[in-house]
């Protein structure tokens, strides 16, 4: 290798986003687990690794009236960071206004494994979530590990969990839902937490800092789906954000993945 190329590649490993373990972590629920790098980010570089995420959703532009804007998401000081904002974008849909967003999804879908992310939510009416979904012609469902609402009064506390079912081949369009919910002695978005998913062929089961919150038999998961964090605006939930509460941001130190060998 010449002195030229030698100084190319050193720039080039500069500007890549850094994605290397030094050991392959330990799932941290029983079982012969293999670490899945594809699926995993410590988020330790400059910016977001364009190999396993669009800081965008390709399908969706947000939920109303919070638009999801790609300048609200940002990698630094060892997160992935989604911030909302009071801010009006020019020439969008008239339904999107007043507030901007953030979305991350991964380009490849994954299916089944042992999903764990430590975050801290956005201090704001604004949702975090982390949540699984595909949309297909004859099939799409949903996996949501998590929505929260770190600044609501009564919500803040409460962890929301939920899988959905909107197309089938057998059914059509027939959308349902199962769910649950844990109030936590604490509001999440004052301190980091660690969710974790664990979704077989026979269960998903929810955990929050390493205890079991919720378990259901995986009757109709069993879809490839696409990997997604993002804030949205909940008007018929959570209530819009309060414009002092912005800009806050939900922040994701990791995303680890493991699969059964």
């Amino acid at each position: 290798m010449s002195v030229f190329q030698r100084f190319v590649l050193m720039i080039w490993l500069l500007a890549a986003p850094i994605a290397v373990f030094a050991q392959d972590p330990k799932c941290p629920i029983p079982g012969d687990w293999k670490f899945v790098p594809e699926f995993s980010d410590e988020f330790n570089g400059s910016k977001l690794d364009p190999g396993k995420w669009d800081p965008f959703n390709p399908s969706w532009k947000g939920r109303a009236p919070g638009w999801f804007s790609r300048e609200n998401v940002a990698v630094k000081d060892g997160s992935l960071q989604l911030t909302a904002r009071v801010e009006h974008v020019p020439n969008i849909p008239k339904r999107y206004h007043t507030f901007t967003t953030a979305a991350v999804k991964s380009k490849e879908r994954v299916c089944y494994g042992y999903f764990e992310v430590r975050f801290r939510p956005m201090n704001s009416k604004a949702s975090s979530s982390f949540w699984f979904y595909a949309s297909d012609q004859d099939l799409w469902t949903e996996i949501d590990v998590f929505e929260l609402c770190g600044a609501h009064p009564s919500m803040g506390s409460t962890f929301y969990m939920n899988v959905h079912v909107f197309i089938t081949p057998e059914d059509g369009k027939k959308h349902w839902n199962k769910g649950s919910e844990w109030v936590a002695p604490y509001r999440f978005a004052d301190d980091y937490h660690v969710a974790g998913l664990l979704w077989t062929k026979d269960k998903i089961e929810w955990f929050v800092d390493g205890v079991s919150r919720f378990s259901l038999k995986n009757t109709h998961w069993h879809q490839k789906l696409n990997v997604n964090f993002d804030s949205e605006t909940m008007p018929k939930w959570f209530g819009l954000p309060e414009p002092a509460e912005l800009p806050s941001t939900f922040y994701i130190d990791y995303i680890r993945c493991w699969k059964t060998r």
